[in-house]
C-alpha cells in the first residue's frame, strides 16, 4: 500500500480538528476528530461541496434527534428510530453521501442526559462542524492537490508501459503470462486516470481567460487518456491473437510490426508536442507517403482474405478484429495530434495571458492585450512560436516618453516575476 497525500492529510485534519475543538474548550472533542475523517475529500472542490452537504445533514440530524430526545426520551429504541428518519429524509433530499455524519450527529446529541440538553445538544453539533470545516482548511492548506501534474505524469507513464508491451507483442517476444498480468494491471491504470481526470475536471478557475484555456487542455487530456485506451486495445488484440499472427505471411507479419513502431514513435511525439518540447509541425504520420502505407497494409490484407482457406475462416476473422484496432489507433492519433497543433497555436501562451492579467489587476489599463495577426502577407509567426521560452514584447509608443518606458518595464520585470515565481 502506498501512502500517499490524502492519508497524511487525514491525519493532519485529525489533529488540527482536535486541536481547535480543546482549544474552543468543546466537551468530547473526540467528534470533531471523527467529523474530519468523513468530511476530507481528494480535491479542494469536492471538499467545498461536502461542507455544504455536511452543513445542511447534519442540521437535519440534529433536529431530528433533539425532537425525538424530547418526545421520547434517550431510550436506545427512540435512537434506532430517530436514525431511520434521519436516513429517509436526507435520501429524500439526495444527502446520501452525508447520511454517515448525519447519524454520527444522531447519537451524539441522543445520547446526552442532562437537564440542559438543548445546550448540550448545540454545542456537540457545532463540535462536529469544528470537525468538517478543520478538513476543508487542511485540504485546501495542506499538500493542495495538482492534479493537472498528476493527470499528465500518469497518462505519460502508462502509456511508456503501453507502448514497451506494443512493441514486445508485435514481435512475439513477450511470455504468454506475464503479457496477461500487465494488461490486467494497465487497465486497472487507467481506471485511477479515468478517476484523476474527473478530478481535474472539478477543478475551478477564476477568471474568463483561464476557463477558456483549460476547457480545450481538458479536451486534449480526454483524448489522450482516449488513445490509451486504443492502444491497451492494439495490445489485448496482439496478446490474444498472437498465434494467428505468428501464422503470417513473413513480408505481411513484418509490414504490421513497422506499421505498429511507425505509430507507437508518433505517439510518443504527441506527448512531448503537447509540453512543448516538439514543434508543432513536426509529425511523422502527415503527407501522401502515411496513406500509401495505410493503403498498402490494407490491399495486403485484402489479399491475404482473397487467398485463405475455408478451415482458415476463424483465423482471418480474429486479424480483422486486430487490424481494425490498429486503424482506430491511428485514427486517433491523427485527431489528437490536430487537437494538439491548434491547442498550441492559441494556448501556448499561458505564461503571457497570465503576465498580462497580472498587470492589468496591479497596473490598469497597462495593457492593450495579446493580439495574434493576422491576414494577407501576414503570417501571425512571432519569435515565441519557434521558442516555448520566448516571449515577445512591444513596450510604449510614440506618444510615451522614456521615462513612462521605464516604469513599464519596471512593472513587466514585476509581473515576470510574480508569474514565474509563484508569487502571483
Amino acid at each position: 500500500m502506498k501512502l500517499g497525500a490524502r492519508i497524511f492529510k487525514t491525519g493532519v485534519a485529525i489533529v488540527f480538528a482536535l486541536f481547535i475543538a480543546e482549544l474552543l474548550q468543546l466537551p468530547n472533542p473526540v467528534f470533531a476528530g471523527i467529523a474530519a475523517i468523513f468530511a476530507l475529500q481528494p480535491s479542494i472542490y469536492r471538499s467545498y461541496l461536502t461542507v455544504i452537504e455536511q452543513i445542511q445533514s447534519n442540521l437535519i440530524g440534529a433536529a431530528i434527534a433533539v425532537l425525538f430526545a424530547l418526545v421520547f426520551g434517550n431510550h436506545i429504541i427512540a435512537v434506532g428510530f430517530a436514525a431511520i428518519v434521519a436516513i429517509s429524509i436526507m435520501l429524500k433530499f439526495k444527502l446520501e453521501k452525508t447520511v454517515s455524519l448525519a447519524l454520527v450527529t444522531v447519537i451524539a446529541i441522543m445520547e446526552i442526559q442532562s437537564d440542559e440538553f438543548l445546550t448540550f445538544a448545540l454545542i456537540r453539533f457545532c463540535t462536529i462542524l469544528v470537525g468538517v470545516i478543520s478538513a476543508f482548511i487542511v485540504n485546501l492548506v495542506f499538500i493542495p492537490p495538482k492534479f493537472e501534474t498528476k493527470l499528465f505524469n500518469s497518462i505519460h507513464y502508462t502509456q511508456d508501459e503501453i507502448i514497451r508491451w506494443i512493441r514486445i507483442a508485435s514481435r512475439n517476444a513477450g511470455d504468454h503470462q506475464s503479457t496477461k498480468q500487465a494488461i490486467t494491471q494497465l487497465k486497472d491504470r487507467l481506471e485511477r486516470i479515468d478517476q484523476i481526470y474527473s478530478f481535474f475536471k472539478e477543478e475551478r478557475v477564476y477568471t474568463k481567460k483561464a476557463t477558456h484555456s483549460k476547457g480545450r487542455k481538458a479536451v486534449v487530456y480526454r483524448e489522450l487518456i482516449e488513445i490509451s485506451h486504443n492502444s491497451l486495445e492494439v495490445l489485448n488484440r496482439l496478446h490474444l491473437h498472437e498465434n494467428e499472427l505468428n501464422d503470417l505471411p513473413e513480408h505481411f507479419r513484418m509490414m504490421i510490426t513497422e506499421r505498429l513502431d511507425l505509430l507507437l514513435t508518433y505517439h510518443e511525439q504527441l506527448h512531448l508536442k503537447f509540453i512543448g518540447k516538439l514543434k508543432t509541425d513536426h509529425t511523422e504520420l502527415h503527407g501522401p507517403d502515411a496513406f500509401i502505407q495505410r493503403q498498402e497494409v490494407m490491399n495486403i490484407f485484402v489479399q491475404q482474405i482473397a487467398i485463405t482457406q475455408i478451415d482458415e475462416e476463424f483465423s482471418t476473422y480474429h486479424l480483422l478484429h486486430l487490424l481494425s484496432s490498429i486503424l482506430k489507433y491511428e485514427e486517433q492519433l491523427e485527431h489528437v495530434d490536430r487537437l494538439i497543433t491548434s491547442y498550441q497555436n492559441f494556448h501556448s501562451n499561458e505564461l503571457t495571458v497570465q503576465i498580462e492579467e497580472y498587470l492589468n489587476s496591479h497596473y490598469e489599463g497597462i495593457s492593450r492585450g495579446i493580439y495574434r495577426k493576422s491576414g494577407a502577407g501576414v503570417n501571425g509567426v512571432y519569435n515565441q512560436d519557434f521558442s516555448g521560452n520566448t516571449i515577445l514584447i512591444e513596450i510604449g509608443g510614440m506618444e510615451n516618453t522614456l521615462e513612462e518606458v521605464y516604469h513599464t518595464c519596471l512593472a513587466i520585470a514585476e509581473a515576470l516575476y510574480a508569474v514565474m515565481v509563484g508569487d502571483a
